[in-house]
């Protein structure tokens, strides 16, 4: 068994990597440039947008983690194909619980349908929003101890990417083919209440400002293209898309309860000094 990953300098990819390390499972790691990787992992260096420069790479490959909405996917997959790749899991999205009009949805449900169009097993998961994305307040904790909130009454179950990569790599080992697994955290929190948990974690009195959902709407906007602001709105602000909910796919999947955002502060806190 060999397995590449995809976006593996990523906080999914890179999760999955370290998984399969832990585990003894070789792999390949899809990578841009030189990084540091765990021992036996090989680095394969091409563009996941152009599938034509790792192409020889794929030889003795078993299985792939691919994150979704890349181009030329179909290209990709014919040339996993051909190369014997048996197994697919598909980093995909919890916006598939909702409208499948809007940008984000549209490209995860896009990459979902050209896994399902061959002939190779597949997993998707759709996980929430990782915890890590706490790390988009760096910015604002380098200016001070107040950390501007989007959403700050929407409380989300947030995802430690080790459960998603744990999760990944049962897949990748041939279990739950043709399944879809929505993931989530432990417990829905606020923005506010995670903010309050990075403050304790790392040792500063941080405080939340709950911004309005005008502001909110101008940050979005001046932040990222139109279609992907307004998606966000869409999930967050108008609830299409349930991230508060918390199941017990991680725990059925792996035999152990979910990390808490606690422990993903405490393992990361060194990135907030």
């Amino acid at each position: 068994m060999t397995i590449l990953v995809t976006g593996a300098s990523g906080n999914a990819g890179g999760a999955v990597v370290e998984s399969l390390a832990e585990h003894g499972i070789p792999a390949r790691a899809l990578v841009r440039s030189a990084t540091d990787l765990p021992a036996g992992v090989e680095p394969v260096y091409g563009d996941l947008n152009k599938p034509s420069t790792f192409a020889d790479s794929l030889a003795g490959v078993s299985g792939i983690f691919l994150l979704s909405g890349y181009d030329h996917v179909e290209d990709l997959l014919a040339n996993a194909a051909r190369s014997g790749v048996r197994k697919v899991v598909v980093l995909s999205s919890s916006s598939l619980d909702g409208p499948l009009s809007n940008a984000i949805a549209a490209y995860h449900h896009a990459t979902e349908e050209a896994v399902k169009a061959t002939a190779m097993a597949w997993t998707f998961l759709r996980p929430n929003s990782f915890m890590s994305n706490t790390l988009r307040w760096l910015d604002q904790l380098r200016s001070g101890d107040e950390v501007r909130v989007q959403f700050p009454d929407v409380p989300i179950a947030t995802i430690h990417p080790r459960d998603i990569a744990d999760v990944a790599v049962r897949a990748l080992q041939g279990e739950h083919n043709g399944e879809v697994l929505r993931l989530t955290g432990p417990v829905a929190l606020t923005p506010v209440e995670q903010v309050a948990i990075l403050g304790e974690g790392i040792g500063r009195a941080l405080t939340a400002y709950p911004m309005s959902r005008a502001e909110t709407h101008a940050a979005l906007h001046a932040s990222m293209p139109e279609p992907y602001a307004g998606a966000i709105e869409e999930f967050f602000g108008n609830g299409t898309v349930d991230e508060t909910t918390v199941n017990d796919t991680v725990e059925q999947v792996t035999g152990r309860p979910p990390r808490t955002l606690h422990q993903w502060v405490h393992e990361n806190a060194s990135l907030f000094a």
